[in-house]
């Protein structure tokens, strides 16, 4: 059967690409802008180039519409790629289309990786949950299937099962629940959940930072540290039960206090064993 000359390789390759109807004719436009230095006519005209693509700007931004982000947000990241390829483009090296939208695509794009997430993924983490949520998605519209498995994942993609698991952790990352909303099935809030700080913790650096000098006082003085600051005694009741007047046992808790905190201030210091207070039974 002949070949139409119409239909030869040489005749599809020299046939120009297809445009989209948003992509208008502005080369000339653009020639202009690349010889204007900048100044008032330069903003002008990059103002019209960008009011001309920017419905194909829109377009590309619509293919990204059913990813959970807002419509007009997604319109105004593609602007935004659109200008940036308004500005870098040099006439020279071909179509202006062709070289806006992959910008404009690429901006949109980073526009996921970047501001969209809740918790933020490395890169790789990332386009491991795109792979498979696109896996998954594809696996489930098939007739008769069921929810895939890891190994179908993996076997879809050609990622192995470690990928395909931390591909599944990261689809739960993309969004997080408010800690007002209310759980499934359950009473109050996720707030209600959640612990509160322990007032003991407060003080877990002051008892470790005593330990070591309480450890080295001698038996009577922890014995009475104990008496008042575990037991909760009184002053008069250890004086009755060790024998001695109230009065000195207020002087040894004072030099007993005075002592520990010495030494917890400056836990290298290598103090000796606590002098007798004067006056004080042996």
């Amino acid at each position: 059967m002949p070949i139409h000359p119409s239909h030869t390789p040489s005749a599809e390759a020299a046939r120009p690409r297809r445009s989209h109807d948003d992509a208008p004719d502005t080369a000339a436009l653009f020639a202009r802008l690349a010889a204007l230095p900048d100044g008032p006519e330069r903003d002008a005209l990059r103002a019209e180039l960008t009011t001309a693509w920017l419905p194909m700007a829109h377009r590309l931004a619509g293919r990204f519409r059913d990813r959970g982000e807002n419509a007009e947000d997604l319109r105004q990241v593609a602007a935004l790629g659109l200008v940036k390829a308004i500005d870098r483009y040099d006439p020279e090296r071909g179509a202006f289309e062709s070289y806006a939208v992959p910008t404009i695509t690429g901006e949109i794009k980073r526009h996921f990786r970047d501001r969209t997430w809740a918790l933020r993924v490395p890169r790789r983490v990332q386009e491991l949950r795109n792979q498979v949520r696109v896996a998954r998605r594809d696996l489930t519209e098939r007739p008769g299937s069921r929810a895939p498995s890891v190994a179908g994942i993996a076997g879809h993609t050609g990622l192995t099962e470690a990928e395909v698991a931390t591909g599944l952790e990261a689809l739960d990352s993309y969004s997080t629940l408010s800690l007002d909303a209310e759980p499934a099935g359950e009473g109050g809030t996720l707030t209600d959940s959640l612990g509160e700080p322990d007032p003991a913790y407060s003080v877990v650096v002051d008892r470790e930072a005593a330990r070591r000098s309480l450890s080295r006082l001698p038996e009577r003085d922890r014995d009475i540290l104990y008496m008042r600051f575990f037991e909760d005694l009184s002053q008069s009741r250890i004086a009755a039960r060790l024998g001695i007047s109230q009065m000195h046992v207020s002087r040894l808790l004072h030099h007993i206090c005075a002592r520990v905190r010495a030494e917890t201030q400056d836990p290298h210091a290598d103090g000796p064993v606590s002098p007798p207070v004067p006056g004080a039974p042996r």
